[in-house]
C-alpha cells in the first residue's frame, strides 16, 4: 500500500553550496533589443494559434500553452496521457497551424529506424544507390504513441532531435527549419508500451501530462462534436488561422532576444542543481528518492522556455514566474526516481514541488 506523502518531502536545509555566477555573454550583449512592434507581433501570432485551438480542443489550456511555448523556444515536446484525451488532436492542431510540412507516424513495435529516418535504395536504371528520406524530414513531426515502438527505433530520433540532421548511408542530411517533434505516449503501465531511454527523454524540452477533463469541459466536447457533425476536426477548414514558416522563425529569433538577467540564470541553475542534491539549498534525504537528477540541459530548457513564455506574455524580459510556471514540464521527465520512492507512491512532480518551494526566488 502506497504511503501518503506529506506536503513537503524534505526538511529545509541551510544554504551551503553556492551557485557560481554565470559570466555575461558578449554575444548576447551585442544583440539588438526587442522592439515594441516585435513583441506585439509575437503576441498576435500566438493569438492566431490559440484561436485555432478553440475550434479543435475544449479546455486543456495548460497543454495548449505548453505546445505554443515549446514551438517558440525551438524545442520538442512529449505529451502523456491515457487514451482518449485528445493528445493527437492537440498535436495536429499545432502542427497544422503552420503552413509548413507535417508528417504523422504511428509508432508500432515493428517500426524500424529506416521507417523514420530513411534508407538507401538501389536504382537499377542508374546502377547506383539513391537516398530515400523518411517522414522525419518535415517541419513538424508527430510521433503518435512513441513508447509503443522499440528502443532501437526510439533511439533513431536522437541525432535528429539533438543536431537537426540525419545520417543515411554515411550522408548527413540537414532537416528543414523550423523542425519540431511532437510525441505522444501512453503511461508506461499501459499494455504494450516500452520505457523511453533517459537520453531520449532528455532531448524533449518539455513533457506535458494531460488529465481527465472536468464534467463541464467534457460536455463542451460533446457540444463541439454535435455542432460540427464529425468526431474529427477538419484542419483544412481552418486555413485562415495559419501562420507561415517565416512567422515561426521570427518567433524563435525574437524569443532568443528576450533579456535574461544574471539572477534569473542563477535561479535556473539552482533549480536544476537542487534536483541533483546540490544547489544553494540542498534537500535532505533526496538521495533516497532521486537516483538521477536533471542535467544541465534542463537549466538551458528553463531559460529558453522562460524567454518564450515572457515573449508570448508581451514582455521583453524574463521574470522568475516564467521559470516557475513551466518547471514541472521541464523537469519531470529528467528526474529518475529510486525504486523505493516509486514503491512509496512518490512522484517526480512532488519532488519538483519541494524544489520550487525551497529554492529562493531572486
Amino acid at each position: 500500500m502506497a504511503t501518503v506523502v506529506s506536503m513537503s518531502l524534505f526538511a529545509n536545509q541551510p544554504s551551503s553550496v553556492p551557485v557560481p555566477p554565470i559570466p555575461a555573454s558578449s554575444a548576447a550583449a551585442s544583440r539588438a533589443a526587442l522592439t515594441g512592434d516585435d513583441v506585439r507581433r509575437a503576441v498576435a501570432l500566438a493569438g492566431r494559434i490559440r484561436a485555432r485551438f478553440a475550434h479543435t480542443l475544449v479546455g486543456q489550456e495548460a497543454l495548449r500553452e505548453s505546445l505554443i511555448v515549446t514551438m517558440t523556444a525551438g524545442g520538442h515536446i512529449l505529451i502523456e496521457s491515457v487514451p482518449g484525451l485528445a493528445k493527437t488532436t492537440a498535436a495536429q492542431t499545432l502542427a497544422t497551424s503552420v503552413s509548413g510540412t507535417f508528417k504523422r507516424v504511428q509508432c508500432t513495435p515493428d517500426l524500424m529506424p529506416s521507417d523514420l529516418v530513411g534508407t538507401q535504395v538501389f536504382d537499377f536504371a542508374t546502377q547506383k544507390f539513391a537516398t530515400q528520406i523518411g517522414p522525419i524530414h518535415a517541419n513538424f513531426v508527430l510521433l503518435d504513441e512513441i513508447n509503443r515502438s522499440n528502443a532501437k527505433t526510439q533511439s533513431a530520433m536522437l541525432e535528429a532531435m539533438a543536431e537537426g540532421a540525419t545520417t543515411i548511408g554515411g550522408e548527413r542530411i540537414p532537416l528543414p527549419r523550423p523542425f519540431m517533434v511532437i510525441a505522444t505516449q501512453n503511461p508506461i503501465e499501459e499494455e504494450g508500451t516500452y520505457n523511453l531511454p533517459e537520453a531520449q527523454m532528455d532531448r524533449f524540452t518539455m513533457k506535458a501530462v494531460m488529465t481527465y477533463p472536468s464534467a463541464e469541459e467534457e460536455a463542451g466536447v460533446l457540444r463541439l462534436l454535435t455542432e460540427r457533425g464529425s468526431d474529427t476536426a477538419d484542419m483544412d477548414a481552418l486555413d485562415q488561422e495559419r501562420i507561415s514558416v517565416r512567422d515561426v522563425e521570427f518567433l524563435r529569433a525574437a524569443a532568443r532576444r528576450v533579456h535574461v538577467s544574471e539572477a534569473i540564470m542563477g535561479y535556473a541553475v539552482d533549480l536544476a542543481a537542487t534536483t541533483r542534491g546540490a544547489g544553494t539549498h540542498p534537500l535532505q534525504g533526496l538521495s533516497s528518492l532521486v537516483r538521477l537528477g536533471a542535467s544541465p540541459r534542463a537549466s538551458i530548457a528553463l531559460v529558453r522556455v522562460g524567454q518564450a513564455g515572457a515573449l508570448l506574455a508581451g514582455r521583453d524580459y524574463v521574470v522568475p514566474e516564467d521559470l516557475k510556471r513551466y518547471a514541472h514540464e521541464v523537469l519531470r521527465h529528467r528526474i529518475m526516481l529510486t525504486f523505493e520512492a516509486m514503491a512509496d507512491g512518490v512522484t517526480a512532480d512532488q519532488v519538483i514541488d519541494d524544489v520550487v518551494r525551497t529554492v529562493p526566488v531572486p
